[in-house]
């Protein structure tokens, strides 16, 4: 990070056309881009006029995407220091500025308020405990009156920040439904892991993708695979490393293949494909009925939403409770939380048995998804663009 912060001044130097006008997104991490991808992608279509730069703090969100051909310029947003501040509006000069969720750097934002650049939060979600609304948070709610306008997920966030006497706030729902959708549309077909789920002659297994797994994960999802033969496994971990996918093959007695292994002639009589790449797990949803997503068991569960767009049930382990999308799909009935092996064995024994409790939990998925689209057109018919 610190290494990447002390470029950014020569990159806009070298980059920044200082007849063009940018409009400048930030990104947290990997995450926060994802959410700002939508509105990137659509001004680029629609407003050809402005240029983007594209800021990251976290070393996993610039090294992943620092090549993005979606934005002009890529680079590392410096900390929030008054002299790093100046600097670094001085070089990008924005016309424009739209911080992605959770990011909130007061020197940044009092900087742009005097300058006159207009800045904007997207996808953003208040709540209670956060240091804004304490006793002592006065000072930190004085970065909200920075924002020309705040454009929120719920309601809920809406009615405290107008306890307060913010009232400069759309409630325009979660611009990753509008990413996922245009994934679920843009899918790749992987002729190779189509062979795997068609199996041998006469077969018709029920696929289970396990996205962004953990070990604590596997120990749960894996000894039910061994004991339901009618199922098919595709496991794309979150970590890759050699170490991992030897602990994965080791919990396996059925046959297994690594996918860089896999041709559509060896693939069709392996029960588990072992995905050992990076790229392709928003792809591989579409070839399941159900999902796991990982993380449970630790700092908290991956996308959910990846998954739920194509219709199928998603299971995942009790720590979710930060995440929105995964409590508001629990209500609709298209994803199962489970604390114990003995409670997801539970659920995919219903989901496998009953193809009407399946067929329910997908559509509720499926539906879910697709009806909180559209924040990103609102968004921008807000701000004018």
């Amino acid at each position: 990070m610190r290494a990447g912060q002390a470029q950014t001044a020569a990159i806009l130097r070298e980059k920044i056309d200082r007849k063009a006008k940018y409009i400048w997104f930030h990104a947290s991490s990997l995450g926060e881009f994802e959410q700002g991808r939508p509105m990137i992608e659509q001004i680029r279509t629609t407003h050809p006029e402005y240029k983007i730069l594209l800021t990251f703090f976290s070393p996993s969100g610039y090294e992943v995407r620092k090549n993005y051909a979606g934005a002009d310029v890529v680079c590392y947003l410096p900390f929030d220091t008054p002299g790093r501040v100046e600097q670094f509006l001085d070089l990008a000069n924005p016309a424009m500025a739209i911080f992605i969720k959770y990011e909130f750097w007061g020197n940044y934002l009092h900087t742009l308020q005097q300058r006159g650049i207009p800045v904007y939060i997207i996808s953003a979600i208040f709540r209670r405990e956060q240091l804004f609304f304490q006793w002592f948070g006065k000072p930190y709610r004085k970065m909200l009156d920075c924002f020309n306008h705040l454009f929120v997920q719920d309601e809920r966030s809406k009615t405290l920040l107008a306890e307060y006497g913010i009232r400069n706030v759309t409630v325009a729902g979660d611009t990753r439904f509008d990413r996922v959708i245009d994934v679920y549309h843009q899918a790749k077909q992987i002729p190779v892991v189509e062979r795997f789920i068609q199996g041998t002659k006469g077969q018709s297994p029920r696929v289970m993708v396990a996205g962004s797994s953990w070990p604590e994960d596997e120990a749960i999802f894996i000894p039910y695979f061994e004991r339901h033969s009618e199922m098919k496994l595709i496991i794309a971990p979150h970590e890759i490393h050699e170490g991992h996918l030897k602990s994965i093959e080791a919990r396996l007695h059925r046959p297994a293949i690594r996918l860089s292994q896999a041709t559509e002639e060896n693939v069709a009589d392996k029960d588990c494909l072992i995905v050992d790449s990076f790229g392709l797990l928003s792809s591989l949803y579409r070839y399941g009925q159900i999902a796991y997503i990982g993380g449970g068991f630790g700092a908290g569960i991956h996308n959910t939403l990846e998954a739920a767009v194509y219709g199928m049930p998603v299971l995942f382990g009790p720590r979710f409770q930060k995440f929105k999308e995964a409590k508001d799909l629990i209500a609709e009935g298209g994803a199962f939380s489970f604390e114990t092996a003995s409670a997801f064995a539970s659920r995919m024994d219903t989901l496998l048995s009953s193809s009407e409790a399946l067929r329910a939990s997908s559509h509720a998925a499926g539906h879910f998804v697709q009806s909180h689209g559209g924040a990103t057109a609102l968004i921008l018919k807000k701000i004018g663009l």
